[in-house]
């Protein structure tokens, strides 16, 4: 396993151990900050993930959210805001909420880690952004 692999496996399962059920987003993006994280790239319905690290890039590979050829959804910034607001509310899972983002015809999303702002895309270049807040967390002993 690459120091870029394993630093994100660590600094996810430490996220994930602080993380609150509810608007938990803001301190699992600043663990996975913290530990060298400075971009997340989603695409949508394939749910690649890829991170940019300072050990190096890092792809991650999730169940797919379509299995066939199909229609992509027309983005809807309304739909999209819904399914956001949901999932920052704790009443979804993470997988509902990638669904949902979907459904609302997002085909991509960035995560800055930096400037803690994800950017939401969909295939014809619409795009929704929204800043998230900053909080303070413990840095993991090792």
């Amino acid at each position: 396993m690459s120091q870029a692999t394993q630093n994100l496996q660590e600094a996810f399962a430490y996220a994930m151990s602080i993380r609150p059920e509810i608007g938990g987003f803001p301190t699992l993006a600043e663990a996975l900050r913290k530990a060298g994280i400075t971009k997340n790239i989603w695409n949508l319905p394939s749910c690649q993930s890829i991170y940019i690290t300072k050990f190096g890039p890092v792809v991650t590979q999730g169940i797919s959210l379509v299995n066939a050829t199909v229609d992509i959804p027309p983005f809807n910034k309304e739909a999209l805001i819904k399914a956001l607001r949901v999932d920052q509310a704790g009443q979804s899972s993470f997988p509902e909420f990638l669904k949902a983002s979907w459904e609302a015809g997002v085909v991509s999303y960035v995560v800055d880690f930096e400037k803690r702002q994800v950017t939401y895309y969909g295939v014809l270049d619409e795009f929704y952004s929204e800043e998230y807040p900053a909080v303070e967390i413990a840095l993991k002993s090792r």
